[in-house]
């Protein structure tokens, strides 16, 4: 097991966003977590790339506990994430973004080869290296934030939203390159507002209600299930 989240419950103020949430995710495996906007999908992203701290429970990561642990020391583990809105460095040029996904690390050699992987993933960012990212489109920012999160060489990619706000065609070919990011031996734990795409490729998946999973299963059963199609896939 790669990650266990026990019992995790998550405060914003006064208010409990996150209830005793317990899930796993397993070395090679695509997880999705699914929900409405409000869910506390974001919330759990946070607690575990340690952008919020926890209540209560534990966060086991390859099994140490980095509940308590500093998000850069995270990163150093080997947790990244692409984040909701993509927070790319409008600034920066594409290289310059993704140089700075691998800030934690010295080895040239190594995040050249990395800086190599992420141009053939994402084509789009070859053509574009000198652009300057806030002149990018949603989709190039999209692939951007994802290239850069891998310049880390992560065990676990963290995902949040990765198909917001692009056009269906884009969102296809995401897919296809998370599900190819995935054959090459990264684990994935996928934040999705499109339920019939990530159920479609996840191993597992989680339904987030209210801050509480309610429901799990492989991809597939989810994609079946009469009230998670009721609820999150537009039809009876």
């Amino acid at each position: 097991m790669l990650l266990e989240l026990q019992d995790i419950t998550l405060l914003y103020g006064r208010i409990q966003a996150l209830h005793g949430i317990s899930l796993t995710v397993n070395q090679g495996e695509i997880v999705a977590l699914i929900g409405a906007n409000g869910a506390g999908k974001s919330t759990t992203m946070r607690a575990i790339s340690g952008l919020r701290p926890v209540a209560q429970g534990k966060i086991i990561f390859d099994g140490e506990d980095i509940t308590k642990m500093r998000a850069d020391l995270r990163v150093v583990r080997g947790v990244s994430q692409s984040p909701e809105g993509r927070g790319i460095f409008p600034g920066m040029t594409v290289r310059e973004n993704l140089e700075m996904g691998a800030y934690t690390r010295r080895n040239r050699a190594e995040i050249d080869e990395d800086l190599d992987r992420a141009f053939t993933l994402f084509p789009r960012l070859k053509e574009r290296e000198k652009q300057v990212g806030g002149t990018m489109s949603g989709g190039e920012q999209q692939m951007l934030a994802v290239g850069r999160a891998l310049m880390s060489r992560p065990k676990l990619l963290l995902l949040d939203e990765p198909s917001m706000g692009l056009a269906p065609m884009l969102i296809q070919q995401i897919f296809d390159i998370i599900v190819e990011i995935n054959q090459q031996g990264t684990t994935v734990l996928l934040v999705e507002q499109n339920a019939q795409q990530a159920l479609s490729r996840a191993h597992r998946a989680y339904v987030l209600e209210t801050g509480s999973i309610v429901k799990s299963g492989t991809g597939a059963e989810l994609l079946h299930d009469p009230s998670v199609k009721d609820a999150y896939l537009g039809v009876a």
